[in-house]
């Protein structure tokens, strides 16, 4: 008989294939300890309590009831009440277009634009000029009425 044929890489490849089916081995024995199949529903639930934390244990829903009185709740936006905004107000004329007869003024106080028609000038005005007025609610916002120059 002749001596074995096996040279140093055919040894290697062997020991790698050794290693590899170990390897697999390994991990097929992972898998089964960390099998999450069989589990119950509620071994997988989580849940999220009021600061955003994931928990595994549900919130209590009797120690978070609050009592609420059903006058407190309003529905719809916020009432404005007219008769406590200022009846007289001041501003500065931002466009005033003769031709159109409308324009709007800056409103010092808030800040926004009020819409201004010819109709409701006592007196002619022109751009930048500063008026004193009073505001009427509208079809599509606040309109200014009674407009006159400041003195």
């Amino acid at each position: 008989m002749g001596r074995s044929r096996e040279t140093m890489g055919k040894k290697e490849k062997e020991k790698k294939k050794a290693k590899k089916k170990q390897d697999k081995e390994e991990r097929k024995e992972d898998r089964k300890t960390n099998n999450s199949k069989g589990k119950s529903l509620d071994d997988m639930m989580a849940y999220i309590d009021e600061n955003g934390n994931i928990t595994s244990k549900p919130p209590d829903p009797l120690t978070r009831k609050k009592e609420i009185n059903l006058e407190d709740i309003q529905l719809g936006a916020a009432k404005i009440d007219e008769s406590a905004q200022e009846v007289i107000r001041k501003g500065v004329v931002t466009y005033f277009n003769e031709a159109k007869g409308y324009g709007f003024i800056n409103d010092l106080r808030s800040q926004e634009s009020i819409f201004v028609h010819i109709n409701q000038l006592t007196e002619p005005i022109k751009e930048r000029d500063k008026v004193v007025f009073e505001i009427e609610r509208g079809p599509k916002g606040y309109n200014a009425v009674r407009v006159k120059k400041a003195v």
